[in-house]
């Protein structure tokens, strides 16, 4: 090498071991790998990180050997400030050569051989190259221990503050009993998430599991924060659905007054009778007053009333505004029959026999009470198409 290539070498290694050096560091410094450093690990999990402490460990002895073919360089370039033969040769020797010795390891007395075991020789190069490969086998290791880690243990600890959040509102239900044997069997299924996670998190899959236990203490949340808000509310809410049943009666009332101003003049199917709900349900919010049950149960029946009793109303006044609707039809269809008749007239069909017998047929249905409107509409479509030239 010459004087300057020798000096270019030796910083670009020197540059290289600082930002290996910093890459090592951070490792160090990881937050999983300080996890896992002193974890109980099992299964899965415990067979992947033992291997990547083998790479670790393997890594550390490289850049041992690495880091000290450098600073024997760097050595070799203090000695003289100008360099002669003598030093560029150990220098091309250390920069390009197989100069990283890596000692045999010593084998168990059972395992050796009289031979012996000879020392590997590297070049800085070849060393960098598998240091690189033993660092991505730890790095990979804690990047998929990591990602189980992130993902799931942030869902364990929302499940177990929303068991924490369930126990508090049930002592505030004060119901009896311990709040803090509230779920206890989930409570038991996150600890034992809980340590898969943690000592396995590259073993069998827990989603599925914690899916179902999260759900479960999501929902249970939610049922206990609506039964509190029931429990404070519940007086003002039944003023409520008393008034509601009152709207549904005067609803009920308004359907039967439709159904009796319709029915003489639409003919209606058996179904179009007007069924009252409102007994059934001022039966139900009786019952619920007299429940003994417990407040979640007593919030999710107090919502459900609310529900029935909101589309009692609203299937009331649907029905009486759908029935008024029918009148409104029949009429529509009277009006196509008299623009039909004075079109059939332009034309000159006022006196033909066929159009005549079906403009009577249409208007003899429409004039009939009470009025078959299915009938009525095929019979107007009909007047309607022989007027047109059968289109």
């Amino acid at each position: 090498m010459s004087r300057e290539g020798a000096d270019h070498a030796l910083r670009t290694r020197a540059a290289e071991r600082d930002r290996i050096s910093s890459d090592l560091l951070d490792l160090e410094s990881h937050t999983t790998y300080r996890l896992l450093k002193d974890a109980k690990l099992r299964g899965a999990t415990e067979r992947r990180w033992a291997r990547a402490r083998e790479s670790l460990a393997a890594l550390w002895s490289l850049y041992d050997a690495y880091r000290a073919v450098l600073r024997e360089a760097e050595q070799v370039r203090a000695s003289r400030t100008r360099m002669g033969a003598e030093q560029l040769a150990r220098l091309t020797e250390l920069l390009t050569g197989e100069s990283v010795v890596l000692r045999a390891a010593a084998e168990p007395v059972e395992r050796r051989s009289l031979r012996g075991v000879a020392d590997e020789r590297l070049t800085l190069d070849e060393a960098v190259i598998r240091m690189d490969a033993f660092f991505q086998e730890v790095t990979g290791a804690l990047s998929d221990i990591d990602a189980v880690w992130n993902a799931l243990l942030l869902r364990l600890d929302a499940a177990a503050a929303d068991l924490q959040r369930i126990r508090e509102l049930a002592g505030e239900l004060g119901e009896g009993g311990d709040p803090g044997a509230v779920y206890a069997a989930e409570e038991a299924e996150l600890a034992r998430l809980r340590s898969a996670v943690v000592e396995d998190p590259l073993g069998p899959p827990v989603e599925q599991e914690l899916d179902r236990v999260a759900g479960m203490l999501a929902a249970g949340r939610a049922e206990h924060e609506q039964a509190v808000a029931v429990k404070a509310e519940y007086a003002r809410r039944r003023e409520d659905l008393v008034a509601a049943l009152d709207r549904v009666r005067a609803a009920e009332s308004e359907e039967r007054l439709a159904y009796g101003a319709v029915v003489v003049k639409i003919a209606l199917p058996p179904q179009a009778q007007p069924r009252s709900r409102v007994e059934p349900l001022a039966a139900e919010l009786a019952a619920l007053d007299a429940s003994a049950g417990t407040w979640v149960l007593r919030a999710k029946r107090l919502a459900a009333l609310e529900d029935d009793v909101r589309a009692a109303e609203e299937r009331a006044r649907t029905t009486a505004s759908a029935l008024y609707g029918l009148l409104a039809r029949r009429d529509e269809l009277r009006g196509r029959l008299g623009a039909c008749q004075a079109m059939a007239v332009r034309k000159g069909l006022a006196e033909d026999p066929e159009t005549t017998e079906r403009y009577e047929r249409a208007r003899a249905l429409l004039w009939t009470a009470p009025c078959d409107l299915t009938r009525a509409a095929a019979a107007v479509d009909d007047y309607q198409r022989a007027i047109h030239g059968g289109k």
